[in-house]
């Protein structure tokens, strides 16, 4: 039998998985999120002459960019465009790009 501090260490384990499971980006909904980033940085992430590509970019340093431009912290355009997403749109937005071919 389980002693009662074994089953509070193991139900504490448990809830920090949780935690960080939930701290990542899906990459599914960042998918469904990129409609409007496509337009600008094409479907595949890979930007143009003018547009920085983004496919292949680390999700943390992307998620930390897109934070950075909602907050006014660094100034771009990009400011208009992440101006209505949550934190966890924004995880997942980084989440997705990050699984695509930077070529």
């Amino acid at each position: 039998m389980f002693s009662k501090k074994l089953i509070i260490a193991m139900m504490f384990i448990l809830m920090l998985a949780a935690g960080s499971a939930q701290a990542g980006g899906d990459p599914v909904n960042g998918k469904v999120l990129s409609a409007d980033c496509a337009d600008c940085h094409g479907e595949a992430g890979l930007g143009d002459e003018e547009v920085p590509g983004i496919a292949g970019m680390d999700a943390a340093v992307q998620a930390k960019a897109l934070a950075d431009f909602q907050s006014g912290a660094v100034e771009s355009e990009m400011g208009d465009y992440v101006e209505g997403l949550s934190e966890q749109d924004m995880l997942d937005l980084a989440a997705y790009y990050a699984t695509l071919p930077a070529n």
